[in-house]
């Protein structure tokens, strides 16, 4: 029995560049140019992740640009056009403790000292000096939230992640 591959998206294509099948590449990564580390690359192909090969990329004005392999000219490239880009969980590096990837983030109940459930993470967002959770408040929040932007400051702010739970303990202002 084939193990099911989890893949976490990591970015998207854009528009074709040129004539020779080259598209432009949006990565969602930390540093953007690591995107093109994590291989192989899967595409959201109709609704289904394919393997890709990655032939080449560059650094072209701005913004990188990649050509895969077996698409040769503008017409077929075409066709990848806002596919989302995906590696295999697997190829992520170790990380030391205290680190976190945002995937094992999202999902998390985040709950307060006084043990509130503030609601869970949602996504996460950079804002220079420091990452935030975004959280997606109840339905029945007792504060009538429906959101909270809480700094992801370890020990300041954050005291626990506890990815085997699901849980990240917060010092945190249930009002807020």
């Amino acid at each position: 029995m084939e193990q099911q591959q989890q893949i976490e998206v990591v970015g998207k294509l854009g528009a074709t560049y040129g004539i020779r099948g080259w598209l432009r590449v949006y990565s969602s990564t930390e540093q953007a140019e690591s995107i093109f580390d994590y291989q192989p690359w899967f595409l959201k192909i109709k609704g289904q992740w394919q393997p890709v090969e990655l032939e080449s990329f560059k650094h072209h004005n701005h913004e990188f640009i990649a050509k895969i392999k077996g698409f040769d000219d503008r017409e077929s490239a075409q066709a990848l056009t806002n596919a989302e880009i995906g590696v295999n969980l697997e190829v992520f590096p170790e990380l030391e403790d205290g680190d976190y990837y945002w995937h094992d983030l999202i999902g998390c109940q985040v709950v307060n000292l006084q043990g509130y459930n503030l609601g869970k993470v949602s996504e996460l967002m950079e804002t220079g000096s420091n990452d935030v959770l975004v959280v997606k408040a109840n339905s029945k929040d007792a504060f009538g939230k429906q959101e909270r932007l809480i700094p992801f400051l370890f020990d300041n702010v954050v005291k626990r992640v506890d990815l085997s739970t699901k849980t990240i303990d917060v010092d945190w202002d249930a009002g807020f």
